[in-house]
């Protein structure tokens, strides 16, 4: 780890006449912003440092990314100050924020696909060069910003389209390096991050904080927040619980803060696999340049995870099951019935429901109610004979549907984009399960960007769906979500199976495998 040294309050400052001693990089006090009759922060003061890195967290629906947006213009707050080294601070639009030195890199990847990533790292700069020499050496400090985020072999030419997803996150990290601000916020940035990328983006933030910047860091992975971070903000319910020095803290400590209560160990329960036909046979599954070959016999009443990197295949399997890898090759049957790979339509009527990776490009409709989201596939079934929506239908099947998944009647009329990260990650299930003769769910990242108490509630409806005799099959990047869930772990590196365990398995063992520093299969 990069020895640095953090600015405490009160150290003098030069320039700080009489040697008094340094402002905060950032001092908001009594923050408060409403939303009708909904108070989403109440009196929230936060004081920043520079040269320190700082975890905020809270459960979803905390009041997290109001914070966030106020501070970075995207929201005015309808009380309190924000103060920037000691001056107030001009924070009413986005560019605002940006000239005061603010910097923010999204959860919801910005980057343009279809720009190079040169084109990308000069989106959003406040002046642009002029001259061959100005353009030489701001082609020279973007590929060092790259180079900072362990992508030193990219080329300023590539298309961001290529890259994968964890890539175009370490690329919107570097662009915001570029920006030169003394305050970053970087919101979930390693959620969709393989291991060796997380230790780049790590690295990188490191660096950023020993030249006296501040990094805001918002994650729902407790234990990086710690590993990380100087000091640790927790709100909830609009309100900051507690301001900690993060070597203060263990993991389940932060946990208690974050919902209020401590949470006990869930116990994994047993389950058999049922005797009889399988729910899914899988043999010979590969996708040229992307998957070797790979068997997997699920029954009812099981779940499977499949573990690895991003890149390692385990993702690949989920969409090859799902018809969504055009050129996928090998043999899938249902309940005994052979499925046509490279067809979505005709794995959702062999009884395959999906859940995205990416629920809010791929998965739901974010401005469309939830009842919308979950009966968007069942047109025909809820219209009536002249092919005119029935609304009363609609709504039937809706809330039957969700039901299932654990979304609240109340939450039918509202658009998704409203809804915590958590309850968005359920309609996505919910639409996975529209269904009567779903015998098999398929998962990209089940948790992605839910909270500690929302992975629990999640993981228990798949639990669920497995007692009501569905297999589940899962990928994920993230050793938490191995520990209690599955039946059985399958460890992906390169395209290729490199072990399957039945759990419990050690943390230690999976880790090991799914970054090859075990032996591969061959």
């Amino acid at each position: 780890m990069q020895p640095r040294v953090t600015v405490e309050p009160g150290t003098p400052a030069p320039g700080v006449p009489g040697g008094g001693p340094r402002p905060p990089r950032l001092d908001a006090q009594n923050l408060q912003k409403s939303f009708g009759d909904f108070q989403a922060v109440d009196d929230v003061t936060l004081t920043l440092e520079a040269g320190e890195i700082h975890g905020f967290c809270g459960p979803n629906g905390a009041g997290k990314s109001t914070v966030v947006k106020m501070l970075s213009g995207q929201l005015a707050p309808d009380a309190g100050q924000i103060a920037i080294d000691g001056g107030t601070a001009d924070l009413s639009t986005p560019y605002a924020a940006q000239q005061a030195g603010i910097a923010i890199v999204d959860q919801e990847l910005s980057v343009v696909p279809a720009l190079t990533v040169g084109e990308n790292l000069a989106l959003g700069a406040t002046s642009r060069p002029r001259g061959r020499a100005a353009t030489r050496a701001w082609r020279a400090e973007a590929r060092q910003h790259l180079a900072d985020v362990g992508l030193a072999n990219l080329d300023l030419s590539t298309p961001v389209e290529r890259l994968t997803l964890g890539e175009r996150q370490l690329v919107e990290i570097a662009r915001a390096l570029g920006r030169r601000a003394s305050l970053m916020i970087l919101d979930e940035p390693t959620a969709t991050l393989s291991d060796v990328e997380i230790d780049r983006v790590f690295t990188a933030i490191r660096k950023v904080a020993a030249a006296g910047r501040t990094v805001v860091f918002v994650s729902h992975r407790l234990g990086e927040v710690l590993a990380l971070c100087d000091r640790v903000t927790v709100i909830r319910d609009g309100k900051v619980i507690a301001t900690t020095a993060a070597a203060d803290l263990t993991v389940s400590q932060l946990v208690e803060q974050m919902i209020g209560r401590s949470v006990a160990a869930h116990q994994r329960i047993s389950r058999d696999a049922a005797d009889g036909v399988p729910a899914i046979e899988i043999r010979g599954l590969q996708v040229a340049g992307s998957l070797h070959p790979f068997d997997l016999v699920a029954r009812p009443g099981t779940v499977h995870a499949l573990a690895g990197q991003v890149g390692s295949g385990a993702e690949t399997v989920i969409r090859a099951i799902a018809g969504l890898e055009p050129t996928a090759r090998g043999a899938v049957a249902v309940q005994g019935r052979r499925v046509r790979l490279g067809d979505a339509a005709v794995s959702v009527r062999a009884g395959i429901g999906y859940v995205s990776g990416d629920r809010k490009t791929e998965g739901l409709f974010l401005r469309r109610s939830v009842a919308d989201n979950i009966t968007a596939t069942r047109l025909r079934d809820v219209s009536g004979r002249h092919g005119f929506l029935s609304r009363r239908r609609a709504g039937k099947l809706a809330a039957g549907v969700a039901r299932k998944a654990g979304v609240l009647d109340r939450h039918l009329a509202a658009p998704v984009a409203s809804l915590s990260g958590g309850n968005q990650q359920k309609v996505s299930i919910a639409r996975a399960l529209d269904r009567e003769d779903v015998r098999v769910v398929v998962l990209d990242e089940p948790t992605r960007g839910v909270d500690v108490a929302g992975r629990a509630v999640i993981h228990d409806l798949l639990r669920g769906l497995a007692d009501d005799g569905m297999a589940v099959i899962y990928s994920s990047t993230d050793l938490d979500e191995l520990v209690d869930l599955p039946d059985t772990v399958i460890t992906f590196w390169g395209g290729r199976e490199v072990g399957r365990h039945a759990t419990p398995v050690s943390s230690q063992t999976v880790l090991g495998e799914i970054t090859h520093q075990k032996g591969s299969a061959s």
